[in-house]
C-alpha cells in the first residue's frame, strides 16, 4: 500500500498555533464510520452522540518540559535536546538538534549553578537513526525539579508561536508525567464537560501511554508496510481492565479518546484475545493501518493529522480511507485547524 495514498493538500494557515480561549470551544466533525455521513458542530454536540453505557478511554499522561538548550563543553556551540523515553536511571534516549555535532562522548551543559559550574550535563553514550541519542545526565539534587527549572514544553515543529501558559498544552486529567508531546485529543475536555458526560451515563476509564518518538518520526517508507513504529510504554490499571472487561461483556460501545488511546486498547486487545483482560504495563510498537480489524475500540475522538502519517492511516483502517479523504477534504473547505491545538473529529 503506498504511503501517498493518504497524501493531501493542507493550507498552512489551517494549521493552529495556538489554544483556544476555552478548551470546548473547538468544532467537531462527526463522520459515520459506516454510511461516511459526515455533520458539522461544536466540540460540546460530542454529548448528543454519547450514549449512557458508552465508556470513553483517556490517556492521562502528562507532559514533561522536555525540551532542552544547552551549549557543548568544548566550543560552546547551541544544541537542543529533545527527552524521548527513560531507559534506565539517568540514561535517556533523545533526539538531538543539530545531531551531526553530537558524536558518542560529546558533553552538553545546561544552566548555571551560579559558580560557574552547570546544573545539568549530559554526555552521549550511543549515536542512533534520525537525530537519536542516547545520553546520561550528571547533575546534583532531583531531576525532575532541574527539568522544570531548565526545560521547555516540546511543542511539535509546526507550531511557531510561543505557549504562555503550559497547562494548555496538558489535559485536565493529565497525571503521570513521562511524555515528550500531549495526547491531543483530550485537550478539548474541561472538568465540568466530564462531569456532564459522566452524570449522562458515560463511563471514563483512563489508560497510560507515554507518547515518544513515533510522534515526531516521518514516514521514510514508500510503502506502509514498510514502516516501524517506536515502541511507547503503556500502562492499565486493574479499574480500567475491569471496565472495559464489563463493557466489551455487554457489547457497549468503547471510545477512544485520541490515537494514543487508541493504540494502547488495541495493543491490550491483542495482548489478552478472547481471555479476560486484565491490569499489565509493557512497550508497545503497534502500527494501525487500513486491513486491521479491531479489537476493543468501537469509536474514536482525534484531531486531524498530518498528510502521508500513521495517524491518518489509523483513522482510515477504523473509517476507510475513502471517508476519512472526503471527511478532510470538508474540513479543509470549512476551514477547520488542524494538528495539536486544533478542531476535532468523532468518529463513531
Amino acid at each position: 500500500m503506498n504511503v501517498d495514498l493518504f497524501d493531501f493538500e493542507l493550507p498552512e494557515e489551517l494549521i493552529a498555533q495556538t489554544p483556544l480561549a476555552e478548551r470546548t470551544a473547538s468544532r467537531l466533525l462527526m463522520l459515520n464510520k459506516q454510511s461516511g455521513a459526515i455533520e458539522h458542530g461544536a466540540f460540546i454536540d460530542l454529548s448528543s452522540k454519547l450514549h449512557a453505557g458508552d465508556v470513553l478511554v483517556l490517556n492521562d499522561t502528562r507532559v514533561i518540559p522536555a525540551r532542552l538548550l544547552g551549549m557543548k563543553q568544548d566550543t560552546g556551540a547551541k544544541i537542543e535536546l529533545l527527552l524521548l523515553k527513560q531507559l534506565e536511571d539517568d540514561r535517556w534516549e533523545v533526539l538531538a538538534k543539530p545531531a551531526k555535532r553530537m558524536k558518542i562522548g560529546t558533553v552538553v551543559d545546561f544552566g548555571d549553578n551560579g559558580s560557574g559550574e552547570p546544573l545539568l550535563r549530559a554526555t552521549v553514550e550511543e549515536e542512533g537513526e534520525m537525530g537519536a541519542r542516547i545520553v546520561r545526565f550528571s547533575y546534583e539534587g532531583i531531576f525532575n525539579e532541574l527539568l522544570d527549572q531548565l526545560g521547555e514544553m516540546p511543542l511539535p515543529p509546526y507550531i511557531k508561536e510561543r505557549l504562555d501558559e503550559k497547562e494548555r498544552y496538558q489535559t485536565v486529567y493529565s497525571k503521570h508525567e513521562g511524555s515528550a508531546a500531549a495526547p491531543t485529543a483530550g485537550l478539548h475536555f474541561t472538568e465540568a464537560f466530564l462531569a456532564e458526560l459522566e452524570a449522562k451515563g458515560v463511563e471514563l476509564a483512563y489508560i497510560t501511554l507515554h507518547v515518544g518518538l513515533g510522534t515526531f518520526r516521518p514516514m521514510s517508507s514508500e510503502t506502509v508496510e514498510e514502516h516501524e513504529m517506536h515502541a511507547e510504554y503503556y500502562e492499565i490499571s486493574e479499574e480500567t481492565a475491569k471496565i472495559l472487561q464489563r463493557a466489551r461483556d455487554e457489547e457497549r460501545r468503547i471510545i477512544a479518546v485520541g490515537t494514543t488511546s487508541a493504540r494502547t486498547l488495541e495493543t491490550i486487545g491483542q495482548r489478552f484475545g478472547d481471555e479476560p483482560l486484565q491490569s499489565c504495563n509493557g512497550w508497545t510498537s503497534i502500527f494501525i493501518y487500513p486491513g486491521y480489524t479491531f479489537q476493543l475500540v468501537s469509536g474514536l475522538l482525534t484531531n486531524f493529522h498530518l498528510p502521508k502519517s500513521t495517524l491518518v492511516m489509523l483513522v482510515s483502517a477504523l473509517a476507510g480511507r475513502e471517508h476519512i479523504m472526503q471527511a478532510y477534504e470538508e474540513a479543509i473547505g470549512k476551514k477547520y485547524r488542524f494538528f495539536s491545538f486544533g478542531d476535532a473529529m468523532f468518529i463513531y
